[in-house]
């Protein structure tokens, strides 16, 4: 495998574990200000009419703002994957260096 091909893979498991890590934190925020924009109210205990551009989106909102929920499994593994990848990047980075301190050229 190709240095570059490596760093891209190194990264796209990066953003990956991010994207697990803040997804519900993201939903919440954009329901949270569409309801805003729209003066709506919206909480978690239940679906309050939201009309935006002409419809109701109330349930929709409320469905994305509970999905904060989620941050309690979400940020906890993601905080977990997150060490373990760097881990393992310290790990595969130091036996790389040690192989190249040995099989390098005696000056």
């Amino acid at each position: 495998m190709s240095s570059r091909m490596r760093n891209v893979l190194l990264i796209l498991v990066l953003l990956l574990i991010l994207a697990w890590t803040i997804w519900p934190a993201v939903l919440v925020a954009v329901a949270g200000n569409i309801a805003s924009a729209n003066g709506c109210q919206l909480d978690e205990g239940s679906v309050h009419p939201c009309i935006v551009n002409g419809r109701d989106m109330g349930e929709q909102l409320y469905g994305m703002g509970v999905m904060g929920w989620f941050m309690l499994v979400t940020i906890p593994t993601g905080l977990i994957a997150l060490a373990a990848y760097a881990a393992i990047l310290l790990v595969t980075w130091l036996i790389r260096r040690a192989r190249r301190r040995t099989h390098a050229p005696a000056a």
